[in-house]
């Protein structure tokens, strides 16, 4: 049986790839194209998470889409209104139509001679296999594993008499009211967690080995307030949007060059926010310069309120071994618990594990070069969407999905079916895709492809730059070849 074909296929039906489908059918609006969705739901992330508190770790004016602005009064939203806006959005441009869900991506084929991709798929549902053929490919997947987050090996979790807990994959039942919670990590999940589950929960122990940079944002926007009273809808929008993109990036810019600066703010804030004689040093003070990780947010100090409260703590220590009744420290002090959430991050899984194959050749990931930041060295017909590490996923996932369609206009245009991003510059240096601390991105480095030292293969986290280059630049340059393979026989 002939595979059914269409022009794009856009792997997932998250933030990525329904902005992705919008630029397509705006830009391209021939094009025939279908987004494969492994899930029951749209929303990827948003879908996925289900945690108390889960929201926004970015303000919506940028998280949402320049196509679509975030109108609502909140600037950081929580999880249920963020899936209800992609919803919306999708049903809006009926993208919604456009999806295929329980549509599991296991492999992707190039044919170089045919000019073509062929998608293995596996139903989630049923169970079945199929293929499906495309033009051209576009990986919104995210960049970590949805099937398992990341949890340390902790000796003594057989003897521990209460319930552990991995926010990835909240479990329904769970009723943590009157309890005695230790929330294990101090990342942006912890930090969303803590506060949402100490309104009812007993106490909640936040245990770090070390500290996090936190500040404090409203969750709602004055001067977007005013600015929506003072003009036009769109004007505001877009002033809005703008204004974050600066402050995003002035704050981000300074922290690299000037950290000391920076550290003093953060610093002035918590002891504002804190009370008076706590020891900012042992449990805020990182080791680590800001952004050399990203910066958590707490939107309205809620973190700060929940300790100022007495309804939750901090605890800077090292767990030697679970006990029956909690955790032993190494310092030598028990800490109880009913319930033990292990916020200790995700794994990462570029591509969501598809094995791609040009010529038959499988393709090494980790060994190739990103160009621009959204194609694969030596892979033709294939982008893909990964957002700032230093603003929000959105704005480069905006550019990513206009790129695309410009390139494929351009293709169309020059009577072109191919395009690969070749480099030839033995002279480059390789550095990690991310310059980035996390311990998400340290672990899966080895796994992850290079950027180079210079355009067009550096990946830059500057969103004005990138708009320069991928919203206004050419879409030729000496490191892309297009070419024109004599066409798939017919009926292929």
């Amino acid at each position: 049986m002939t595979p059914e074909h269409l022009d794009v296929l856009i792997i997932g039906a998250g933030l990525s790839g329904i902005g992705a489908a919008y630029h397509l059918q705006h830009g391209c609006p021939g094009k025939r194209f279908a987004l494969l969705e492994g899930r029951a739901d749209l929303g990827g992330t948003w879908d996925l998470f289900r945690y108390p508190g889960v929201r926004s770790d970015s303000d919506m004016h940028t998280l949402g889409y320049s196509f679509r602005p975030w109108d609502e009064a909140r600037a950081i939203a929580d999880g249920p209104s963020i899936l209800k806006y992609l919803r919306d959005t999708a049903t809006a441009y009926g993208i919604d139509r456009k999806i295929r869900f329980h549509h599991r991506v296991v492999a992707a084929r190039y044919s170089s001679a045919d000019a073509r991709w062929t998608v293995d798929v596996v139903r989630g549902d049923t169970g079945e296999a199929l293929q499906l053929t495309c033009d051209f490919l576009l990986g919104c997947t995210g960049y970590y594993r949805y099937d398992e987050g990341y949890t340390p090996k902790f000796a003594g979790t057989e003897r521990f008499g209460g319930r552990i807990v991995h926010p990835q994959h909240w479990p329904a039942d769970l009723d943590y009211a009157g309890k005695q919670v230790v929330v294990i990590g101090s990342g942006a999940t912890a930090v969303t967690l803590i506060p949402a589950m100490a309104e009812t929960a007993g106490h909640v122990t936040m245990l770090q080995r070390s500290p996090t940079w936190i500040s404090s944002l409203p969750t709602n926007d004055p001067i977007a307030h005013k600015l929506r009273r003072w003009l036009p809808e769109a004007a505001a929008a877009a002033a809005v949007r703008w204004k974050n993109i600066l402050f995003q990036l002035g704050i981000y810019q300074t922290s690299r060059r000037r950290p000391q600066v920076i550290k003093r703010l953060l610093r002035r804030a918590l002891e504002r926010q804190l009370p008076a004689g706590y020891d900012i040093d042992t449990h805020f003070t990182p080791r680590y310069d800001p952004w050399d990780q990203r910066l958590c947010l707490a939107p309205d100090g809620d973190f700060f309120k929940a300790i100022r409260r007495g309804r939750a703590s901090v605890v800077t220590d090292e767990i030697e071994t679970f006990i029956e009744t909690g955790l032993r420290l190494k310092s030598g002090v028990d800490l109880p618990a009913d319930i033990i959430v292990t916020a200790t991050g995700l794994n990462l899984l570029l591509f969501g594990g598809i094995r791609m194959f040009v010529d038959d050749e499988e393709v090494p990931v980790s060994a190739r070069k990103t160009y621009k930041g959204l194609m694969l060295e030596g892979v033709p017909n294939f982008a893909f969407a990964i957002g700032y590490t230093n603003a929000s996923w959105t704005l480069k996932a905006d550019l990513t999905g206009e790129y695309v369609c410009r390139l494929i206009k351009h293709m169309d245009a020059h009577g072109h079916r191919q395009c690969v991003p070749v480099n030839d510059d033995a002279s480059m240096s390789e550095r990690p895709l991310l310059d980035f601390g996390a311990g998400y991105v340290l672990r899966s480095l080895a796994t992850l492809p290079k950027q180079g030292s210079r355009a067009p293969w550096r990946l830059r986290m500057n969103y004005p730059l990138d708009l320069l280059a991928l919203r206004l630049g050419s879409v030729t340059d000496d490191a892309m070849r297009f070419s024109n393979p004599p066409r798939a026989s017919a009926g292929a």
